[in-house]
């Protein structure tokens, strides 16, 4: 008996050691493996159908399906990112010298802001805007001759790892089932257990591709039309870049589009300004409320807070996929937690009949124990 354990102990200690060894090995593969898989899931009913129409023959099915991918999203992305790079470097070469001049110029400076209606009030704090605007002029021109000097390696990177995830998507279609079941027999949870995380984890995808996407797509077209009748410069690139800010819930795309409508409002743009608050604020704004709750929130069933720090900790660790990884890894981490609390419930404490206590009678005072003396002579008695 103790041998068998000593084997197991071995066995384990070996396996866990080649795993990670083999994770290490591939990790700049795990994110385009991690987004095959998530794609595949959305895609499968797609794929089961297509397969059904095409007698059963899955590598057919599933090579038809990665053509449209690459011709139905992957050919109109690239196009819209060659847009929205054009109109980046067209956007830093405009903003940059116009706030430059100001710095420069500081009676043209002083118009501006005699144009506000708290003029008087912002004019003791003048000169300390003044070095925040320039500080930020610097930080901008790093940042764009930073971002232009590594386009290139970003690009490769971005083709290479696309080419990997179609790669993996063509064999998670053909073999998804096998892969999956060895997977789960692998897993040492219950099969209730198992199912509850599968269905979690698809369900939030779910909702996350489609609040992405469709909610992001909407806002990112009326923002960016907005900023076209407003007559700003590099309408597509704002508009994308409100599309990504527009996975933060309530105020995402208010990060663009307010700082651009007190710059109008610094010109005397006042057309320009109505503009942005009735298309950016009203339309856009009542979108992301009406639509967002319908969309995310029946398939993810998680509070707003807990999609917005999953989706910012996403971003901040894995970057732009982080949109669509973060969201996920928080709801697995709730999952987790509740299969937790179901499996141990025998050992953990009841609170609910104590806090139901507390809000009854919320002015009740505990009542006296007996002192310790007194409780002495009374046993003793």
């Amino acid at each position: 008996m103790k041998r068998e354990a000593i084997n197991n102990l071995v066995l384990l200690s070996l396996v866990l050691f080649i795993s990670a060894l083999f994770l290490v090995m591939i990790h700049q593969f795990l994110m385009p493996m991690l987004m095959a898989g998530i794609f595949s899931a959305m895609l499968s009913p797609f794929h089961t159908w297509l397969t059904g129409k095409l007698g059963g023959r899955t590598h057919v099915a599933s090579l038809i399906t990665i053509v449209g991918i690459i011709f139905l999203i992957l050919a109109p992305l690239s196009v819209l990112v060659g847009i929205v790079a054009a109109q980046a470097v067209t956007v830093g070469q405009s903003v940059t010298p116009f706030v430059q001049s100001l710095i420069n110029e500081p009676t043209s400076l002083n118009e501006y802001f005699s144009r506000l209606p708290f003029y008087e009030q912002i004019m003791p704090y003048r000169d300390v805007l003044i070095e925040r605007a320039g500080q930020a002029v610097a930080t901008v021109s790093t940042f764009l001759v930073n971002s232009l000097s590594s386009v290139t390696m970003v690009t490769i990177n971005a083709i290479f790892g696309t080419i990997i995830m179609l790669y993996v998507m063509f064999y998670f279609f053909s073999m998804g089932t096998v892969l999956l079941d060895k997977i789960l027999y692998y897993l040492p949870l219950k099969d209730e257990d198992e199912r509850r995380l599968l269905s979690r984890f698809t369900s939030v995808t779910r909702a996350t591709l489609k609040g992405t996407l469709i909610i992001g797509l909407m806002q990112g077209t009326i923002c960016g039309m907005g900023f076209y009748f407003a007559d700003i410069k590099g309408p597509v690139f704002w508009g994308t870049v409100m599309a990504v800010t527009s996975v933060i819930p309530a105020f995402g795309t208010a990060i663009i589009w307010v700082p651009a409508t007190i710059m109008l409002a610094l010109t005397a743009n006042w057309t320009g300004v109505i503009i942005l608050g009735v298309i950016c604020g009203l339309i856009s704004g009542n979108l992301d409320n009406l639509i967002r709750p319908r969309l995310v929130g029946k398939d993810a069933e998680m509070h707003d807070l807990f999609i917005l720090f999953g989706t910012l900790g996403g971003i901040a660790m894995f970057g732009i996929l982080g949109i669509i990884v973060g969201p996920i890894i928080a709801a697995l981490f709730s999952t987790v937690w509740q299969i937790y609390g179901d499996s141990f419930k025998e050992y953990l404490p009841e609170v609910g009949d104590a806090l139901a206590e507390l809000r009854t009678a919320p002015d009740q005072e505990p009542e006296p124990q007996p002192d310790s003396e007194q409780e002495f002579e009374s046993t003793k008695d």
